[in-house]
């Protein structure tokens, strides 16, 4: 249970973005006990694995924060923070299964793989979704904010993941709510537009 919670925390998160859990891991399973890789995932904490995710990491920091081309970087993210979650929930549910004698999620890889692409690509297209909103809303200015949030998000989640899991669902259900909250808010100032609007063609 523990594991499928570390799993999908780390997954949501990749959907925020893709390379901060995939970099805490790698960091974490490099230079501490806490995560032990099984060889088929070993690479994941290589230095080139490791080198490559911090440049990436870097031009994502960049460019999400941009009005317009974070929009263009979430479109590529439809497919690397997907498939990014999905490597990790199976990564580290194999290693916290391994570590207790159980290879259910090592001879089934697919089954972590699919639930983490789910996971993160739920996220990824509720962030797809608001970040052209709240560009709109806000002439631009908005995206640096946002996405220094949603940069937070994904470091507190993946942390609160590996470390303690048991809080994965309150932080999933509290995500849940403020995508909610938004796709509401969005609705009420759609409504009071077209009510103003229909209020000035009638006047």
């Amino acid at each position: 249970m523990l594991a499928a919670l570390t799993g999908a925390g780390l997954s949501a998160a990749a959907g925020l973005n893709a390379y901060i859990p995939f970099l805490l891991v790698a960091l974490i399973a490099r230079f501490t006990e806490v995560i032990n890789l099984p060889h088929q995932y070993a690479w994941i904490e290589s230095d080139w694995a490791i080198g490559i995710a911090a440049v990436l990491l870097l031009s994502e920091v960049i460019l999400d924060k941009i009005a317009v081309v974070d929009s263009i970087n979430d479109a590529v993210g439809t497919f690397v923070r997907p498939a990014t979650g999905g490597l990790i929930f199976a990564a580290t549910t194999a290693a916290e299964d391994y570590e207790q004698g159980s290879s259910f999620m090592a001879d089934n890889p697919w089954i972590g793989v699919l639930l983490g692409i789910v996971t993160a690509g739920i996220v990824h297209t509720g962030k797809a979704v608001s970040r052209p909103v709240v560009n709109v809303g806000t002439a631009g200015l908005g995206a640096p904010v946002v996405s220094a949030a949603e940069d937070g998000a994904a470091v507190t989640l993946s942390l609160v993941a590996i470390f303690l899991p048991v809080l994965v669902i309150f932080l999933l259900l509290l995500m849940l709510w403020a995508g909610f909250a938004l796709w509401r808010g969005r609705w009420r100032r759609r409504k009071e537009r077209d009510a103003l609007m229909a209020d000035a063609g009638y006047s």
